[in-house]
């Protein structure tokens, strides 16, 4: 299974934003998360400040969102509705959307659900629960 260090999840999405301006040819994954990046102009100043992305510390205390973890679970979103894991969530998805008529709203609502899932399981020290996931995003759907 691939297990990025944090270093190594920064240097992709900051080579990657590097890549956008189409001069040199990019992954599809890279190409996934530029678009991503692209929709969070608040991340690009991050993107392009070398090392200090890769020094800066994001605590939830100090009520700083992790940028690198919003953006990988943008990309993890991605890769479960292209194979359809869990079982389900392109159906959640597509009500999601229609309920939010804004993709980037609906993939916000379902990254939310998908990292309280996450959390959840840490905390638990379980794997996370495909069913309470799917439910998250089936309330989120119906603005709950």
């Amino acid at each position: 299974m691939f297990n990025p260090s944090r270093d190594e999840v920064r240097r992709f999405f900051c080579e990657a934003w590097s890549l956008r301006d189409g001069s040199r040819p990019v992954t599809p994954l890279q190409s996934i998360a530029i678009d991503w990046m692209a929709r969070h102009p608040e991340y690009h100043a991050l993107l392009e400040s070398g090392p200090a992305a890769l020094e800066a510390e994001f605590s939830p205390q100090a009520g700083r969102e992790n940028p690198f973890l919003h953006l990988s679970l943008h990309l993890s979103l991605v890769e479960q509705l292209q194979i359809d894991q869990p079982p389900g969530i392109r159906l959640a998805w597509q009500a999601l959307v229609q309920s939010t008529q804004d993709e980037h709203e609906a993939a916000h609502r379902a990254i939310d659900a998908l990292a309280q899932t996450l959390w959840e399981a840490q905390r638990d020290q379980t794997p996370p629960s495909n069913d309470r996931y799917l439910e998250r995003l089936k309330r989120a759907a119906h603005g709950v």
